[in-house]
């Protein structure tokens, strides 16, 4: 009795160690697995926040670069009608470069975070407000050049500054650092 007695308890005893090997064999492998998906969930996070803010960078740039090119015909405008330039061929231009305005701050409208869209609508303001000025008594002044000066002081003045305040907020959102 005792001779089978001890054969079974030797072979429980193996079975039980061979039991909690394989247990922690399996928790070791479901650690190493979720420590797998968590390196994979923080590498996905930060390709996900490089994509983010790629296609901020890039609606950005466009969206500066529209803004001025907008500010900028303005001005090539007022020129045209002071110096009896080529007022229709300016006008057109100011269209065009309005309407690519108008589809790159649409754009950002769904890209760019509040405060940096709270820039970008004081910017807008301005410059519809300019263009829409500009559009209205801008025809009669032609040949005018103190009233053409005046719309462009005004353009100066009044709406460079909040073209430079929507690059400002949207640098600082990019991380872009001013300092040396």
């Amino acid at each position: 009795m005792g001779t089978l007695g001890a054969a079974l308890l030797t072979q429980n005893r193996a079975d039980r160690t061979k039991r909690l090997e394989l247990e922690a064999a399996a928790e070791q492998r479901r650690e190493e697995r979720q420590h797998a998906e968590a390196l994979l969930r923080a590498e996905q996070a930060q390709v996900r926040q490089r994509e983010s803010l790629e296609l901020r960078r890039r609606c950005y740039v466009e969206l500066n670069t529209a803004s001025r090119q907008f500010l900028t015909t303005m001005n090539s405008y007022l020129h045209a009608l002071r110096h009896d330039g080529d007022a229709d061929a300016a006008l057109a231009e100011l269209e065009a470069s309005r309407a690519a305005y108008r589809d790159r701050y649409s754009e950002a409208q769904m890209i760019a975070p509040r405060p940096v869209l709270r820039a970008c609508g004081v910017a807008k303001d301005r410059l519809n407000a300019a263009y829409g000025k500009i559009k209205q008594q801008a025809p009669a002044l032609s040949g005018s050049a103190a009233g053409l000066q005046a719309l462009e002081d005004e353009l100066h003045q009044q709406v460079w500054p909040c073209v430079g305040a929507q690059k400002d907020a949207m640098r600082a959102d990019l991380g872009v650092d001013d300092s040396p």
